[in-house]
């Protein structure tokens, strides 16, 4: 369809649709290089993927390219935690031993990174880093604490508080110069910008702060691409989509030929029992498992086949038993993955008391108390671990697929746009 009459709401160089991390990453590596940009979202703040998580920048234990692009991420949340001004620790992370095969997979990690990256610990400096008292408040064995042999620091990790970081880190673009986000508004897909008769609208439009107004002028945005919203229409000589999992939604030919689909979690916050202060992000032997780095020692294999006998219930709800602290001391739990196209809204509560049992138990508790609950949605594919893709002329379209968007957002957004020129 050529549209004949339109009004431009806003002129820019970048538009982002999406603020979640991916699309804020990408905002952020635009205004640095010193385009202009609007950001568009559908809801008024970021409510998916990028506030349901831990928090956890997984660095170490990614591999190959994604330990590259979890490096540049890193330095990017550092610099912006300091800008936004959130919550950003580097406090590393424990990866908690429980079995030898556990000790075995660390073991060889360790071996195979410089001094200092992954530090293997003994139980008692485990025990320590996670606040576990080994007796009851009265001084009396509790019974239950973690059969914990050992573990591994992961020197390079950073833990955040997603909800406040993503909303600082839009906040703190939206006063940018040449950066303007206009919430509540939906992407409807793109029209060509050769069109016969087009009326710039000046008043009440969202022109990043004159610098978008100002690129038009100068002849920056010309001949740009013109991309419809809910709004009106927005004139953008490039355009990067970051809407997640609901790329389909969007681009369904794209999704089906990158295998992109849905990947369901539970999650839960609960109290931190005592009142402990657990500084690094914390994983577990089916962490290992799913990360890269230890999945693909030579160690794995025993370890995948110990869980399968001996705890089969984590198995079969694909569970990543790890957990953070938040600053208000109430700490992040999970996690189940489930995967399919279609995301069920539903919540097994059997699902959710394998999770809060095996926590109680790397924490030394026989129970925790939960103070709220949710599901988290995530774009996965098997076939990738992120997408970066061309879907029409001038339109980008990118999704990190396998549940590390806080772990390298950002190192992606800089690889987005060197590959752009």
């Amino acid at each position: 369809m050529i549209v004949t009459d339109v009004s431009v709401i806003a002129e820019c160089d970048v538009l982002i649709v999406g603020a979640g991390i991916v699309g804020l990453a990408h905002a952020a590596e635009a205004h640095r290089r010193g385009l202009s940009v609007v950001v568009i979202d559908r809801d008024s703040h970021a409510v998916g993927a990028s506030v349901r998580n831990f928090g956890h920048c997984c660095i170490t234990a990614q591999t190959g390219e994604l330990l590259e692009l979890a490096h540049v991420a890193r330095e990017r949340w550092l610099y912006f935690s300091g800008e936004a001004g959130f919550f950003a620790v580097q406090s590393g992370a424990l990866a908690v031993a429980r079995s030898a095969e556990e000790l075995a997979v660390l073991d060889e990690l360790s071996a195979s990174r410089e001094a200092g990256e992954v530090r293997l610990v003994r139980a008692s400096e485990a025990l320590d880093l996670l606040d576990v008292n080994l007796l009851g408040v009265n001084g009396e064995s509790t019974g239950d604490t973690a059969p914990i042999l050992g573990g591994a620091v992961l020197r390079d990790d950073l833990r955040v508080d997603p909800r406040q970081a993503v909303a600082a880190l839009a906040g703190w673009l939206a006063v940018q110069p040449g950066v303007t986000f206009v919430w509540r508004t939906a992407y409807f897909g793109g029209e060509s910008a050769a069109l016969s008769n087009v009326a710039a609208t000046t008043e009440g439009a969202a022109t990043s702060s004159g610098a978008a107004a100002s690129a038009a002028a100068t002849g920056a945005t010309e001949g740009g691409e013109l991309q419809r919203t809910s709004r009106g229409v927005i004139r953008a000589a490039r355009t990067i989509v970051c809407v997640g999992h609901d790329l389909d939604y969007l681009f369904p030919e794209v999704a089906e030929a990158f295998g992109v689909e849905r990947c369901v979690l539970q999650m839960a916050r609960i109290e931190a029992p005592g009142g402990r202060r657990i500084a690094p992000a914390v994983l577990t032997g089916t962490s290992m498992l799913r990360y890269p780095a230890f999945a693909s020692t030579d160690a794995a294999g025993a370890l995948r086949a110990a869980a399968l006998a001996g705890h089969p219930e984590l198995v079969d709800i694909g569970a990543n038993v790890m957990f953070t602290q938040r600053p208000d001391g109430t700490i992040i739990v999970g996690d189940s993955h489930a995967y399919g196209p279609t995301a069920a809204p539903f919540m097994a509560e059997q699902t959710t008391e394998v999770l809060l049992r095996h926590i109680g138990d790397v924490l030394g508790v026989p129970e925790v108390r939960v103070v709220e609950r949710w599901q988290g949605i995530y774009a996965s594919s098997a076939r990738q671990p992120y997408v970066v893709t061309e879907v029409a002329p001038n339109v980008t379209a990118v999704s990190i697929t396998s549940g590390v968007g806080m772990t390298i957002s950002f190192g992606v957004a800089a690889r987005t746009f060197e590959s752009l020129g």
